[in-house]
């Protein structure tokens, strides 16, 4: 198939709103979007595929599952402020139809507050959105280690109407077969990720349950 021609039809839920469930609330998903050609995976080292055999990063492995175009714009190391600075050229320049964001992992590293984070990435959300696109929003929850991420995460998802991953690396950090480091996945690793971005677009897009 030709990736950079195919269109993916949202199913009828896209005419009347789509309730995201999350816990025991639900809240309506924005810029839900009729077809879609083209993704832009955006984040840091997670995105970019530390650890991953050329080819093997997530963004490649969601691009052979859904037949999409899709945008490896992850910068290993990137913060949540060095992903604002750069939305405009490495995001917003591409059109997307959809972006997925995993950003955060780093700022919880270098002990940036959790509120600072969460103020840009809701910027960073809110600028995505006014543009047309949706957003899936990649989640992290280390335990003992969180210091308020995970629920930021779901804080921000309902403030902004984004589809939530509460947690990106769930069954993959700290599993060996799965690793490539004490941080990052390896090749089979990472294409658990891309299963964990497919099924969160499934509902929206005309995509098998995988």
């Amino acid at each position: 198939m030709k990736k950079s021609l195919i269109a993916l039809t949202i199913v009828v839920a896209s005419v009347f709103g789509y309730r995201f469930w999350a816990g025991e609330k639900t809240y309506e998903i924005k810029n839900i979007p009729i077809t879609v050609s083209r993704i832009v995976c955006f984040g840091d080292s997670l995105t970019r595929g530390y650890g991953a055999t050329r080819g093997k990063e997530y963004p490649a492995r969601l691009e052979e599952m859904t037949g999409i175009e899709v945008i490896n714009s992850g910068v290993s190391g990137n913060t949540t402020a060095d992903g604002l600075a750069r939305l405009e050229d490495d995001v917003l320049a591409f059109e997307p139809d959809v972006v997925l964001i995993t950003l955060g992992g780093n700022d919880l590293k270098n002990r940036v507050g959790v509120d600072t984070a969460r103020a840009n990435l809701v910027n960073v959300i809110q600028r995505i959105q006014a543009a047309g696109a949706m957003v899936v929003l990649g989640g992290i929850d280390i335990p003992l280690y969180g210091k308020g991420y995970a629920q930021m995460y779901d804080a921000v998802a309902r403030q902004t109407g984004s589809v939530l991953i509460p947690n990106i690396l769930e069954g993959i950090f700290g599993s060996p077969d799965l690793m490539s480091d004490s941080i990052h996945p390896n090749d089979k690793g990472y294409e658990t990720m891309a299963g964990y971005f497919y099924n969160a677009l499934a509902p929206f897009l005309r995509l098998r349950k995988k």
